[in-house]
This record gives C-alpha cells, structure tokens and sequence, in this order.
C-alpha cells in the first residue's frame, strides 16, 4: 500500500543515484515527496535519473565517494540548494567479477574496499556534523545478504559489506544520543546492470536459474524492493529503529 508523501519535504542525499538500485532509490523518495541530490561518478547516468524527476526534485551532484572533497562539496550543494540535509543513502557500491578468491588481484581488492567501506567513512566524516547542527538525521546503508551469507568467489566483496553492516551498527549506537538513526539493508541478489559480475558468466535465464533457486520467493530483488524498505526506514515512521541490518531477501538467508 501506498503511503504519499511520507518523506515530504525532506531532503535526501542518495549516492550512485544514476544506476540500478540508487536510481529505483531516488524515484520512490521523489514520488514520497523528498527532495533528492542525485551523486554519481558517472555524469550521464546522474543527470539522466535527476532530469526524469519532476521539476525541482532532484539535482545532480558529480562526486566520487572515495573522495572527502568531494563528499564536503556534495553536502555543501544539498545545504545550500535547500537549506538542510535530512537523510542519506550510501548506496554506491561495486562487485567484483565471480573469481576465485586468491586470484582476485590487489588492485581490485583495494577498489572493492575502498568503493564500498572507506566511502562510508568518508560520508560519516562529512554528513555528522551537518545532522548534529540541525538535530539529528537518518543514514541509510545498503550492505548485502553476502554479509551474514558470504559465497564462495565474491569473498571480498562479502568481507566489504560485512564491514558495512558492522560499522552500520556501530555508528547507530554511537550517534544514538544526537538523534541521528543508521540503519542497513541487505539486498539480495538484484536485477541490474552488475548481474553478469555476480554471475561470473552471462546474464541468461539459465545461468540466473542457479541464484533464483535459492531464493525462496522465487525471484530476484528489483531496485523498487531495496527502495521500498529504504523509504521506511528513512521516514519518521521509522523513528524508533536505528542499528538495524534488514534483508531483502526473498528469504534467501533462511537458506
């Protein structure tokens, strides 16, 4: 059921807003009413996802979130745009290619980790103080189901995003006393563009067959089911819940 306008007039910071799960993320807070800073690395994607929001409800922020410039730069244009800044997603992530864990090469470990954990850092470093001046806020982390359910060959990134939900747990309990809510989602496995990497192979029917087999309800997450659970727990229904690691799982980690 459709709750309208249960993030109105908040307004939002949702990093890789331009793709996949982070642009299903800014449509559903657009549609409950929020006011949305699209960041991105990718220029076109960003822009692309702000522009299809109706007009005045999202701007695009060209940003990597592995770079405390720029995160300062991008709190600094959603303050300045609209005064306040009420809730972030630290959506932008990546996967590494289905390899064999020893064969994952340094470089790409440390892209992994640096991507998917120091950008949390980072966030945290420059979103606090702006949440603590105006009493309080919301993050929203988007860890994974690999995190309590790690695979084989995509070791590290299940290491990251168990770093993510441990941190997310950690900062809730720390920023509890400002009023300032953390929470984690842990999708499983998502219909986007980074299937084929999950998968290791191509992105057919068959090959997705051996995933959706372990998924109870018997499908892939969508981007609209990730945003769905983080629209709750970004709104003032929410309130009372900080700390928390859900998964949206179709079941998966009953598995």
């Amino acid at each position: 059921m459709s709750h309208p306008g249960r993030l109105e007039n908040k307004i939002v910071l949702v990093t890789g807003g331009g793709f996949g799960i982070g642009a299903g993320i800014v449509q559903k807070f657009v549609e409950e009413g929020a006011k949305v800073l699209v960041v991105d690395i990718n220029k076109d994607n960003g822009q692309k996802v702000a522009d299809a929001q109706p007009k005045g409800s999202a701007i695009f922020c060209d940003a990597d979130v592995t770079s405390e410039d720029d995160w300062a730069r991008a709190v600094g244009m959603a303050v300045s745009e609209w005064g306040r800044l009420d809730i972030v997603v630290n959506n932008a992530g990546v996967v590494n290619k289905s390899t064999p864990s020893i064969e994952i090469a340094e470089d790409e470990y440390d892209r992994i980790m640096r991507i998917n954990v120091k950008s949390v850092y980072h966030s945290s470093r420059a979103v606090v103080p702006q949440f603590r001046k105006q009493g309080g806020g919301v993050f929203v982390n988007i860890s994974s189901i690999s995190a309590p359910r790690p695979r084989p060959k995509l070791v590290w990134y299940a290491g990251s995003k168990g770093a993510v939900s441990a941190i997310t747990k950690g900062l809730a309990a720390e920023l509890a006393p400002d009023k300032i809510r953390v929470n984690a989602i842990l999708p499983v496995a998502a219909d986007t563009a980074m299937v084929p990497l999950v998968l290791g192979k191509e992105d057919t029917p068959e090959n997705r067959l051996v995933v959706t087999k372990g998924i109870p309800l018997g499908r892939w997450a969508t981007p609209r089911d990730i945003a769905n659970a983080a629209a709750f727990l970004a709104s003032d229904e929410a309130e009372f819940i900080t700390g928390v690691c859900l998964p949206v799982d179709g079941g998966r980690s009953l598995n």
